[in-house]
């Protein structure tokens, strides 16, 4: 057979053979075994690539089908398994130079010709893969570097004609090119440069938003291009890392840097942006291209030309075309530099060079290209060998010469396309180019703030040495850069804002000239209302009021920005100069200023109000009233009429700017003390009066306005502002607009005026108040009243101007009357005389406005919290919130009919809430409904009883209402007198109802699910009420209408659907969680007066048996069945310790529920259940249930309260007797097989094994309970035995078989447990109190310490157990340490050291190291669990006595497993907790330091960077908490190990501060970085107050810390914490320790430490100081 296959190489190469039968031929000599070739491989390989080479120069010819047939024939011969093993075996197979030129001209035909190629993409490129899978194979590329080089540029060239299929059909650059700007552009915010990666420069995209429903019309692509393109992708990953590797051989980086710009530098920035916007394009979703997969291969490309453009080699190049003659410190010799001649000239033309892609994307790559070469040249050259200040010059030189590529010019024009392609030597006298496009812009300003917040990051840019050294040139680019924000301005982008809030942060100096355009600009005259420009704005005006703020400039700002507002501008209504964030930001600002700087901002203001705005107004009212006296029929006088109007109205908009303005100043300045410096106190004086002043010309300007209204309506028509000659009220449109914003500026004036003068009054002795009132008023009666009858009468506002339908004037009307309430209340000889009643009930009436309730609102209104944005839309909330946040005032002066309509108004809001699933507004924002929430859950409800009872009212009839509306099928005429005359006039009658529905069982009212739904609605609102804050009668009233819900309400039954639909169980698991909360009340007891507790608990097992009996519970879910059983358990445990507690008739009431429970008619449920022929076995069953539930809670919570007296322990051990014979064959049965309808079922697993060891844990207990009490009474010669012993034996057998083989619920483990504790007591007992022969008591001795063995390997096994999480583990905690408290509390000393002994053998490194951690940690957290509990004496000692093994133990285990990062969570943490309970329980008892110092040693392996988020807390709680232990429990040890403490310490502070830095991306978990900067603080001010340890190291403490801050960005609320933590220590550094600071620290780092002590002298030691006048 051999022979006859040896000629196959001769018919291969004859031509007689035709070329099918040859390509047969070949394909078996390859895959036969018996074909006998010399070098088989070779020659196979050889005679594939001779045809395919031949038939491609056309001296061979052959079909088509036998040329794919070969292509396919080479691609399996290089992917084949037999190639690659021969190849790793080291034979040697090659394959002819040529092949490489052919595959790239097949690849180049593919490009041209397209898809529709004649041979098959996907087969070229996987012979490319199979050739570069092998470094053998591959060589035919690696060889020749322009081959590689040319492989990958033709292959990137495919890729780009792939991504851009979808995108060449549809519509480019629309005006919503921005809409990636806020969610891509978060990360281009300033942030270290060794921070930045490639995904922080990628977003500077194009998308259009029509793209998506363009794709959705087109039909699916094929699936074969789709694996195509796929694979294409993976083929390029391939050759652009093969290329990468053969670069980095390279050895002329010039011959790498040409090959690069020429072939390579446009596809692959091509590619790249295409990659970085199918991220965020939904049309690309056809290629089903992998993130990580175009991840993979931006980072490759990003690889390829850092390396390729700035290799270190080429810095001399770049530093002689880009530095000035003078600049360059480096020598040039004859030759001059050895790298490319002009780099940066080269790159920039390929960028710009036009060809490469589509028109409508060229801009578009290059935008995205320039910040990503700006990064590539920071990593490369921002920092290197020689001066630092030279290499950040260069990068600055570089980055001038990339921001004119964006076309953009820095005079303030703008380079068109054709321009930006001419050299830079134009002449100056070429006409002017045409500006850029909007989309444009865009992408240009997104390029531009990348490139900013780089330079930034970099710290390329320093003040002084540019102004000492370099003639500010620096200073002079960014000023001309930021001329051309200006005079170009775009403030419909968000990128415009934040690249003027970069060029603020690299130097306040740049845009100091035109500051007053830039308050105008970007704040003033902002007039886009777009929420994402609204954000940045706002971000770059906080920056503004931060960076003044530390400049000590803050009132120079203000001033600037006054003269800005107070321009004349006739524009329409400005927006809200101080949104909710400038507002805060601005607040911050104020506290950090001086107080003489925030009155001479108040100053300003009342001085531009007075100077530009006051006079404005009279003049203009001067000369409407002549032309008004001189006739107004003439068309010229309207028009000027209407001009003057006009201006008034922009006069009153500035105005209202201005007061707003002053008003948030006034109200964020501190406020006056005794404290405060007479100078202050003179200069508020006189702020106060200018402002009383200007108050009281604003309201005479009214009142004269109104007054000359009245006498000349007549003579002027036509006018569109003016009215009738009648005034109504109704009609705000008589009502020019100019005089509703001054009234509003006035009101608001005079209410912030009276607060604040009122506040400094109280505060501060120095301060006169101003407001008295004038010698005619007094006499009539005091000030205050008189002005509160005068705000009441309407004195202070013209009646025309009455603010009935202007909702600011009408708020802040009320305010005033508030106000004026509050200075009432105050006055107590005031509140004595009888006349100041009626003025206070009258404002009360006045500030609630009942009939504005009334009013319906259309939608949830909402409100940011502003006093300047309450409008139409927003006064309901606004005044709302007013009402409900002075109720404790408001509330004692209003009628019963006023506080009614609050209670209305406040249930109506909570159940629109359920209703519209309470979402909640915005942070910040308000709603009705939200304020009703926040009010019900503060403690303030509970306090006004008048309020809380008129709630309790309208919630009653909400539910009366309801159940009025059901269907009654049986008559209840007591049910229909209290539905006419309420619940409380006959509540005897609800109590016969309900004795009588019980009694039956059938149920008077009948709700539909839109009633039960309403009812549950109403419940959820009573759920969050405080029962203490009830009445007696509101109590009885609502819990006895809820008791009748529960005993005579049942839902109805659908007729379609099976009955049961779940809905009863869901209602009657809300009513019985809402009647056991009011079981808490302290008026309760005014219920029982009513119906016995006995009844109740009868009744309302009765109702809810007859619900399980008729079906209702079928349908009901398991977990949720679960639930109403706890709920059940949880109602019957309450009302039972309820009157055991209480003395209520315990005997009747507990011998009445007893009987009841254990009553014959209660045993035959389970006969019944049995017995039954129904096909349904489970409604029986889960009336057992039931039945168990409600004897186990009755049987826990008498046996709880035993030993309260003897009388009562006599009556509860006799009705414990009755309940355990009745839970014994209860659960007999339930564990026995029962046939029903012909069908073997399990009871047990039907009701859950959990439950089944519960009810038989609640049987121990009780039967050892009973028998401890007749031991008390009985003499202890009696042998204790008991009843169900069998049962409790079995049950522990099985719990030893079932708890640790497998994965078993969570809640049947923690029954179990409690099992075993149970009954290794009872165990104990029976065997150890019987006085018995001696071998008796050995035998019962030996089966003790059995069950204790046998106890401890199952508890060590299940904590060794692999199903089990962390979180079960903790879950399972106080279950094991009871259990262990069980075993070793009358254990002897033998037993208790068999568990030390595992604990021993557990702790072995050994074990770690092998894999099996989990066995290390259950030995580890049975050492946690015993150190807590109480041991005898004996085995005390015998703890601590091993303890300091079991310390080294830990600290090994500790250092091995810190090595291994992903043992962080599942151990090391829980063994670190481990050691600190030994430290914490060994205070006094661990008398050797070197222990201490051991777990300290071991702290500082613990790993606690680049760990997720959660993990990362566990891992420094862990830390924290172990270094707490110490620092407390042994101080001691501080004295020699302060060092090594700190040291540890200082890892967390640097850790926090590494994870607590500003992210550009949104922070979702910032509560876990915000809980552990806490911990900081807090173990700051511990190490602080134990100072005598670390006095001398406070210093070394504080540089720790600087030196860490100078490094991040903290964001605010973490360093607010840290900031005070480090002020604690500052407290203990001396004069000396801060000089050496100063002296000793680097520049950087003293500069924040300067900064840190300026504001702990200005805020900590100040504040700290005046507590120690007060200290002893």
């Amino acid at each position: 057979m051999a022979a006859m296959y040896s000629g196959i190489h001769l018919k291969l190469k004859s031509p007689q053979t035709s070329w099918e039968d040859k390509l047969k031929l070949a394909r078996f000599a390859w895959v036969s075994n018996q074909c006998l070739l010399p070098n088989k491989e070779q020659v196979l390989l050889d005679w594939c690539t001779h045809a395919l080479t031949g038939r491609y120069s056309q001296k061979v010819e052959f079909s088509q089908n036998v040329l794919e047939g070969l292509w396919f024939y080479l691609d399996d011969l290089l992917h084949s398994r037999k190639l690659h093993s021969l190849l790793k075996q080291g034979k040697t197979v090659s394959l002819r130079l040529n092949m490489a030129q052919l595959l790239l001209d097949r690849l180049q035909e593919c490009a041209r010709v397209g898809p529709k190629s004649m041979l098959c993409v996907s087969t070229i490129l996987s012979v490319c893969q199979g050739l570069l899978s092998s470094p053998a194979l591959s060589s035919v590329f690696t060889t020749k570097y322009e081959l590689i080089v040319d492989l990958l540029a033709k292959l990137c060239s495919l890729a780009c004609r792939e991504l851009q299929q979808p995108l060449l059909t549809e519509p480019q650059m629309t005006e919503s090119v921005t809409s990636q700007d806020e969610v891509t552009t978060e990360c281009l915010q300033p942030q270290p440069a060794s921070d930045l990666d490639s995904s922080q420069i990628e977003p500077i995209i194009e998308s259009s938003p029509d793209q998506p429903e363009l794709e959705a019309n087109k039909s699916p692509p094929k699936p074969k291009e789709n694996i195509r393109s796929a694979h294409l992708f993976e083929v390029l990953l391939q050759v652009l890392s093969c290329y990468l590797s053969v670069q980095r051989q390279q050895a002329n980086p010039n011959r790498v840097f040409t090959m690069v710009t020429n072939q390579l530098i446009q596809p692959l920035i091509l590619l790249r942006h295409l990659l970085t916007s199918g991220e965020f394009a939904p049309s690309h979703t056809h290629l089903h291209l992998r993130q990580q997969l175009s991840r993979d291969i931006r980072v490759k490309i990003d690889s390829i030309l850092q390396l390729a453009l700035f290799p270190s080699e080429h810095l001399t190049s770049y530093k002689e075309e880009l530095l000035p003659s003078k600049e360059d410190s480096g020598k040039r010799g004859p030759g001059g530099a050895k790298g490319p001649l002009k780099p940066v000239s080269a790159i920039l033309s390929k960028l710009s060079a036009r060809g490469y892609c589509e028109p409508p994307l060229h801009y578009a790559v290059k935008s995205n290209t320039l910040p990503l070469l700006f990064k590539f040249f920071l990593e490369s050259y921002a920092k290197g060998r020689g001066s630092e200040e030279a290499h950040r010059m260069l990068c600055f030189y570089f980055l001038t010469r990339l921001v004119p590529a964006l076309e953009v010019r820095l005079d303030g024009r703008s380079l068109s396309p054709a321009d930006a392609e001419q050299p830079a030597s134009v002449s100056a006298g070429q006409k002017s180019p045409p500006l850029c496009s909007p989309e444009s812009w865009s992408l240009a300003l997104l390029a531009v703030e990348s490139l900013l917040s780089q330079a930034l990051s970099a710290d390329i840019y320093n003040v002084a040495a540019d102004r000492i050294r370099h003639e500010e040139v620096q200073l002079k680019f960014y000023r001309a850069l930021e001329q051309m924000l200006f005079n170009q301005a775009q403030p419909s982008i968000p990128a415009w804002y934040r690249c003027l809030k970069t060029l603020l942060s690299l130097n306040h100096l740049i845009l100091e000239p035109d500051l007053e355009q830039l308050l105008s600009s970007a704040w003033v005259h902002s007039e886009c209302m777009d929420a994402r420009v609204q954000r940045a704005r706002q971000l770059m005006v906080c920056s503004l009021l931060q960076t003044y703020t530390k400049l000590r400039q803050l009132p120079r700002l203000f001033s600037e920005l006054l003269s800005v507002i107070c321009q004349p501008a006739l524009d329409d209504l400005r927006p809200l100069l101080l949104s909710e964030s400038v507002s805060t930001s601005l607040r911050t600002c104020l506290l950090d200023t001086p107080a003489s700087q925030g009155l001479e901002i108040c100053s300003l203001v009342l001085e531009s109000i007075r100077v530009y705005i006051l006079p404005g107004l009279v003049r203009e009212d001067r000369e409407a009233e002549k032309m008004e006296i001189d006739g107004g029929g003439n068309d010229k006088e309207e028009n000027k009429e209407i001009k003057v109007d006009l201006e008034r109205e922009d006069a009153s908009m500035k105005l209202f700017s201005l007061s707003h303005l002053l008003h948030v100043v006034l109200f964020s300045l501190k406020t006056l003390d005794s404290a405060s410096s007479l100078p202050i106190v003179r200069q508020s004086q006189g702020l106060m009066e200018v402002m009383q002043q200007v108050a009281e010309e604003l309201l005479h300007l009214l009142s004269t306005e109104k007054k000359a209204g009245k006498a000349n309506t007549s003579s002027v028509k036509g006018t569109p502002r003016k009215g009738k000659n009648t005034v109504d009220l109704k009609e705000s449109e008589e009502v020019a607009l100019w005089e509703q914003k001054t009234q509003e500026s006035a009101l608001l004036l005079r209410y912030t005026w009276v607060e604040v003068d009122t506040l400094f009054s109280i505060h501060c002795s120095k301060y006169t108040s101003l407001q008295t009132a004038p010698a005619s008023e007094t006499e009539s009666g005091a000030p205050v009243l008189c002005h509160l009858n005068s705000l009441l009468s309407g004195e202070i506002v013209p009646a025309r101007l009455q603010p009935s339908r202007r909702p600011m004037s009408c708020l802040l009307l009320k305010l005033l009357t508030l106000q004026q309430m509050k200075k009432v209340l105050l006055d107590t000889s005031l509140l004595s005389e009888p006349s100041t009643a009626a003025p206070l009930n009258t404002a009360a009436q006045f500030i609630l406005a009942k009939s504005e309730f009334e009013a319906s609102v259309d939608g949830e209104q909402v409100w940011d919290g502003q006093i300047a944005s309450v409008n139409a839309g927003s006064y309901h909330v606004a005044h709302w919130y007013l009402v409900t946040s002075n109720l404790p005032l408001i509330a004692p002066h209003l009628s019963g009919e006023d506080v009614g309509c609050v209670a209305d108004m406040l249930v109506n809001s909570l159940l629109s809430r359920q209703t519209g699933g309470g979402k909640d507004p915005q942070p910040g924002c308000l709603t009705i409904s939200l304020v009703s929430s926040q009010l019900l859950q503060s403690p303030v409800l509970a306090e006004l009883p008048s309020v809380f009872s008129a709630t309790m009212c309208s919630l009653t009839q909400r539910i009366i209402s309801v159940l009025k509306a059901a269907r009654v099928p049986k008559v209840c005429p007591t049910l229909l007198k209290f539905l006419e005359k309420g619940v409380s006039a006959h509540r005897e009658a609800i109590v016969e109802d309900i004795l009588a529905s019980s009694k039956t069982g059938e149920a008077f009212v009948v709700l539909t699910d839109t009633q039960s739904k309403d009812l549950m609605d109403i419940l959820q609102v009573l759920t969050n009420l405080n029962p203490d804050g009830m009445n007696s009668e509101d109590l009885s009233s609502i819990f006895l209408l809820l008791f009748f819900m529960l005993t005579s309400t049942s839902c109805q039954l659908d007729q379609v659907d099976p009955p049961g639909s779940g809905d009863d169980a869901l209602f009657l698991l809300k009513l019985l969680r809402v009647m056991t909360c009011l079981l808490e009340g302290r008026n309760f007891q005014s219920v029982l007066k009513l119906i016995h507790g006995g009844t109740l608990l009868q009744a309302s097992v009765s109702s809810l048996l007859w619900h399980s009996n008729n079906g209702r519970f079928r349908a009901t879910g398991s977990s949720q069945w679960l639930d109403f059983i706890k709920a059940v358990q949880s109602f019957i445990g309450s009302l039972v310790q309820l009157i055991i507690v209480r003395n209520s008739s315990v005997r009747l009431n507990l011998d009445q529920f007893a009987s009841y429970l254990t009553s014959k008619e209660m045993a035959n449920v389970q006969i019944v259940a049995s017995s039954s022929d129904k096909p349904d076995p489970g409604t029986y069953i889960l009336s057992v249930h039931l039945l168990l539930a409600s004897l186990t809670s009755f049987s826990q919570a008498m046996a709880s309260n035993l030993g309260r007296s003897k009388p009562m322990d006599q009556t509860l051990t006799q009705m414990l007797t009755r309940t355990t014979a009745s839970l014994g064959p209860a659960v007999e049965y339930v564990l026995k097989p029962q046939t029903v309808s012909q069908s073997v079922i399990q009871p047990a697993s039907i009701l859950g094994q959990a439950f089944v060891v519960e009810v038989v844990t609640v049987m121990l207990h009780c039967e050892l309970s009973t028998h401890s009490v007749d031991d008390e009474n009985k003499q202890n010669n009696t042998r204790l035995t008991l009843s169900h012993m069998t049962l409790y034996q079995g049950f522990c057998r099985q719990i030893f078989k079932e708890i640790s083989c497998a994965h078993r619920p969570l809640d049947f483990l923690v029954s179990s447990l409690h099992f075993l504790s149970a009954f290794y007591k009872a165990v104990e007992r029976t065997g150890g109190e019987r006085e018995e022969e001696q071998g008796k008591e050995k035998t019962e001795g030996k089966d003790l310490d059995e069950l204790y063995m046998q106890i401890l390997q199952n508890v060590h096994r299940l904590l060794a157990a692999s199903w089990l999480s962390e979180n079960d583990v903790c879950e399972l905690e106080p279950a094991v340490q009871e259990l262990l408290r069980h075993l070793v509390e009358k254990g002897t000393t033998g037993r208790f050291n068999l568990l030390l002994l595992l604990i021993r053998e557990g702790l072995v490194t050994g074990k770690l190291r092998a894999g099996n951690y989990r066995e290390v940690l259950s030995a580890a957290i049975i050492t946690k669990l015993l150190s807590c509990c109480q041991l005898p004496e004996p085995c005390t000692k015998a703890l601590w006595l091993i303890a300091p093994q079991i310390i080294s133990a830990m600290v090994f285990l500790v250092k091995s497993s810190a090595q291994d990062v992903s043992l962080t969570l599942p151990f090391t943490v829980p063994t670190v907790t481990s050691m600190t309970s030994l430290l914490r329980r060994g205070e006094g008892l661990i008398t050797n330091p070197h222990h201490v110092i051991l777990v300290l040693g071991a702290l500082q392996l613990v790993p606690l960077h680049h760990l997720t988020p959660s993990v990362y807390q566990s891992a420094f709680l862990a830390v924290h908490e172990a270094l707490f232990a110490i620092i407390q429990c042994h101080p001691q040890v501080m004295l020699n190990a302060a060092p090594s403490f700190l040291n540890v310490f200082y890892r967390l502070v640097a850790s926090i501060m590494q994870e607590g830095r500003q992210r550009g991306d949104s922070d979702t978990d910032g509560d876990v970085y915000l809980q552990c900067s806490r911990l900081v603080e807090r173990m700051y001010s511990h190490i602080a107050a134990t100072a005598e340890s670390f006095t001398t190291l406070s210093a070394f403490m504080v540089a720790q810390y600087v030196t860490e801050l100078q490094k991040v960005t903290l964001r605010p609320d973490v360093k607010l914490h840290l900031t005070e933590g480090i002020y604690r220590i500052l407290d203990l550094c001396v004069e000396q320790d801060i000089k050496f600071l100063t002296a000793g620290l680097q520049m950087g780092v003293r500069e924040v430490f300067n900064e840190l002590y300026s504001s702990y002298t200005h805020y900590h030691k100040a504040q700290r100081q005046g507590e120690d006048k007060y200290t002893v």
